[in-house]
Protein backbone atom coordinates (compact mmCIF):
# COMPACT_ATOMS: atom_id res chain seq x y z
CA UNK A 1 0.00 0.00 0.00
CA UNK A 2 1.86 3.36 -1.06
CA UNK A 3 1.10 6.07 1.42
CA UNK A 4 0.21 9.52 0.41
CA UNK A 5 3.60 11.76 0.30
CA UNK A 6 4.53 15.09 -0.69
CA UNK A 7 5.98 13.92 -4.02
CA UNK A 8 4.12 11.21 -6.23
CA UNK A 9 6.57 9.45 -8.50
CA UNK A 10 3.92 7.54 -10.25
CA UNK A 11 4.08 3.96 -9.78
CA UNK A 12 6.86 1.85 -8.61
CA UNK A 13 9.38 0.60 -11.20
CA UNK A 14 11.57 -2.09 -11.85
CA UNK A 15 14.66 -1.35 -11.11
CA UNK A 16 16.67 -3.77 -12.89
CA UNK A 17 14.95 -2.96 -15.88
CA UNK A 18 15.83 1.20 -15.74
CA UNK A 19 19.35 -0.22 -14.74
CA UNK A 20 19.74 -2.17 -18.19
CA UNK A 21 18.24 1.37 -19.57
CA UNK A 22 21.01 3.27 -17.71
CA UNK A 23 23.50 1.08 -18.99
CA UNK A 24 22.56 1.46 -22.45
CA UNK A 25 21.95 5.12 -22.53
CA UNK A 26 25.34 5.47 -20.83
CA UNK A 27 27.11 3.24 -23.63
CA UNK A 28 25.71 5.18 -26.41
CA UNK A 29 27.05 8.50 -24.48
CA UNK A 30 30.07 7.45 -23.44
CA UNK A 31 30.84 5.56 -26.58
CA UNK A 32 30.08 8.51 -28.94
CA UNK A 33 32.07 11.05 -26.65
CA UNK A 34 34.83 8.85 -26.24
CA UNK A 35 35.02 7.70 -30.00
CA UNK A 36 35.13 11.53 -31.02
CA UNK A 37 37.88 12.64 -28.71
CA UNK A 38 39.42 9.34 -30.18
CA UNK A 39 39.30 10.89 -33.97
CA UNK A 40 40.95 14.07 -32.50
CA UNK A 41 43.79 12.49 -30.86
CA UNK A 42 42.84 13.06 -27.37
CA UNK A 43 43.27 9.26 -26.14
CA UNK A 44 43.88 6.15 -27.41
CA UNK A 45 41.87 3.62 -28.75
CA UNK A 46 41.92 1.54 -25.48
CA UNK A 47 41.79 4.34 -23.48
CA UNK A 48 38.56 5.46 -25.49
CA UNK A 49 37.02 2.17 -24.63
CA UNK A 50 38.17 1.50 -21.19
CA UNK A 51 36.36 5.00 -20.66
CA UNK A 52 33.42 3.88 -22.46
CA UNK A 53 33.61 0.84 -20.10
CA UNK A 54 33.52 2.73 -16.77
CA UNK A 55 31.42 5.82 -17.53
CA UNK A 56 28.66 3.03 -18.70
CA UNK A 57 29.26 0.98 -15.93
CA UNK A 58 28.76 4.60 -13.73
CA UNK A 59 25.77 5.06 -15.53
CA UNK A 60 24.05 1.97 -14.76
CA UNK A 61 24.64 2.54 -11.40
CA UNK A 62 23.17 5.88 -11.00
CA UNK A 63 20.28 4.58 -13.32
CA UNK A 64 19.39 1.86 -10.57
CA UNK A 65 19.64 3.97 -7.70
CA UNK A 66 18.12 6.77 -8.80
CA UNK A 67 14.99 4.71 -9.82
CA UNK A 68 15.07 2.84 -6.43
CA UNK A 69 15.34 6.11 -4.23
CA UNK A 70 12.17 7.53 -6.18
CA UNK A 71 10.51 4.19 -5.45
CA UNK A 72 10.97 4.96 -1.40
CA UNK A 73 10.44 8.13 -1.77
CA UNK A 74 7.15 8.05 -3.43
CA UNK A 75 6.28 5.50 -0.65
CA UNK A 76 7.59 7.91 1.73
CA UNK A 77 10.31 6.04 2.68
CA UNK A 78 13.15 8.85 3.70
CA UNK A 79 15.40 5.93 5.21
CA UNK A 80 14.88 3.63 2.26
CA UNK A 81 15.62 6.84 -0.50
CA UNK A 82 18.39 8.04 1.34
CA UNK A 83 20.17 4.35 1.31
CA UNK A 84 19.72 3.99 -2.56
CA UNK A 85 21.32 7.44 -3.00
CA UNK A 86 24.30 6.15 -0.67
CA UNK A 87 24.51 3.23 -2.55
CA UNK A 88 24.50 4.57 -5.73
CA UNK A 89 27.04 6.92 -4.91
CA UNK A 90 29.43 4.43 -3.44
CA UNK A 91 29.08 2.14 -6.39
CA UNK A 92 29.73 4.76 -8.56
CA UNK A 93 32.62 5.85 -6.52
CA UNK A 94 33.94 1.82 -6.33
CA UNK A 95 33.90 1.97 -10.51
CA UNK A 96 36.16 5.43 -10.17
CA UNK A 97 38.56 3.95 -7.78
CA UNK A 98 38.95 0.39 -8.85
CA UNK A 99 39.25 2.36 -12.71
CA UNK A 100 42.13 4.45 -11.17
CA UNK A 101 44.26 1.46 -9.57
CA UNK A 102 44.14 -0.56 -12.09
CA UNK A 103 45.15 2.02 -14.63
CA UNK A 104 48.10 3.00 -12.24
CA UNK A 105 48.96 -0.62 -11.37
CA UNK A 106 49.26 -1.22 -15.16
CA UNK A 107 51.63 1.66 -15.81
CA UNK A 108 53.65 1.08 -13.14
CA UNK A 109 54.19 -2.18 -14.58
CA UNK A 110 54.95 -0.70 -18.13
CA UNK A 111 57.66 1.08 -16.70
CA UNK A 112 58.74 -1.94 -14.72
CA UNK A 113 58.91 -0.21 -11.56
Amino acid sequence: MQSNFFIDTGVSQNVSGHVISGVLASAIVAGAINYNRYLKGEVSQKEALVGSLKHTAQGGIATGSSIAAANHLGSGNIFGMLTAVFLGAMGVYLVETMSESLTNKVETQKNGE
